[in-house]
């Protein structure tokens, strides 16, 4: 048993999965929180243009 229970403590399979997968979500969480950020800005560019675009008619 004590055997069994030490080859599982020290079985690292499948660790390296997990961690892509946390890179994978910091990176997803740092891109929607960057598109966020710009996304007002943005938005107020496109607000500007159709108003000198409405102007302009």
């Amino acid at each position: 048993m004590s055997n069994f229970i030490r080859k599982f403590w020290n079985n690292e399979e499948g660790a390296t999965a997990i961690e892509y997968g946390l890179i994978a979500a910091v990176m997803a969480i740092g891109i929607l929180t960057a598109l966020q950020a710009t996304a007002s800005s943005v938005s107020a560019n496109f607000s500007d243009i159709a108003s000198s675009v409405d102007a302009a008619v």
